[in-house]
């Protein structure tokens, strides 16, 4: 089991905490823990928290992040920040929402680096951290275990982020469904996953054989087989289906496939291996997709 360790900050914003955790409780196998250099901790909401004051002993495989805070509070003493430093050194993730990127810059992790955080705090952090690369108008970014998020309500899309980075969009589409948020990613390569771009409605026939041909997408699924999993006829899986997601079950199958076949030759495979590995049985199909206007 993955842990994550919320490191908390007087004044912390209480949805800049609460969106990631909701989002790692809901995603099986994470324990989360919470420190701080004193407890209780005040909110800028005013609802006192709990937290250890002993930093745990952690893995490379956990997850430390810093929620945001009110706009001129937030202090970490040095030994915090080296803390955070070290576990990026020991091969750890270190993330951020909001004002949480001022912590990380200030232990050393945003230097040479792209970040990002809430748009009304970009120029102070340009200001702060001048050897840091601000990333205006994305909702998080990425770069070498240290990810950063801009304010308030995009600490879920990092979370999510860093979900499907560890378990496949699937997994976090799964998570983004059970919570009822819009699974959007913006930004990077990954942000723009198929599997979660589709998945912002709420029809939960549609979502079950989403699920199945999230999970065995390389492989034949005839429409008769889908429906009859999902307890409905043909006709009516193929109109629930084009309604939610704006495309057939076959279409957003090769959608899936052509996803991945890009993303497999973007890495080196040819067409031909990238069409056999996706499931075509050649590489005309997937020619032909990729001819089309890009839908990916």
């Amino acid at each position: 089991m993955s842990r994550v360790l919320f490191v908390l900050t007087p004044q912390v914003h209480l949805l800049d905490l609460a969106g990631p955790a909701q989002v790692f409780s809901t995603a099986p196998g994470y324990e989360l823990l919470y420190y701080a250099e004193a407890s209780p901790v005040p909110t800028w909401q005013g609802v006192p928290l709990v937290a250890a004051v002993a930093w745990p002993d952690l893995d490379p495989g956990d997850l430390v992040l810093v929620p945001g805070w009110r706009t001129g509070y937030g202090y970490f003493t040095p030994a915090t920040l080296d803390r955070l430093a070290a576990h990026h050194a020991a091969g750890g993730t270190v993330a951020s929402v909001c004002a949480g990127a001022d912590a990380l810059g200030r232990a050393g992790l945003l230097d040479g680096r792209r970040c990002t955080t809430h748009h009304g705090l970009q120029d102070r952090l340009a200001r702060s951290h001048p050897a840091a690369t601000v990333v205006r108008d994305v909702l998080y970014v990425s770069d070498d275990r240290v990810v950063t998020s801009a304010g308030i309500a995009s600490g879920i899309d990092l979370a999510l982020h860093l979900v499907a980075q560890r378990h496949g969009p699937a997994a976090a589409a799964r998570v983004a469904r059970e919570m009822v948020v819009y699974a959007r990613r913006n930004g990077d390569d990954q942000q723009h996953s198929a599997m979660l771009r589709h998945r912002a409605h709420l029809n939960d026939v549609v979502h079950r054989v989403q699920d199945r041909i999230d999970a065995a997408f390389t492989t034949p699924l005839p429409l008769p087989g889908l429906a009859a999993a999902a307890g409905v006829s043909e006709r009516t899986l193929t109109r629930l289906f084009t309604v939610a997601t704006g495309r057939t079950p076959l279409r957003y199958q090769q959608l899936l496939r052509l996803e991945r076949a890009e993303h497999l030759i973007s890495h080196g495979a040819t067409t031909e291996s990238a069409a056999r590995a996706v499931g075509f049985t050649d590489a005309r199909m997937l020619r032909r997709l990729r001819s089309r206007t890009p839908t990916v």
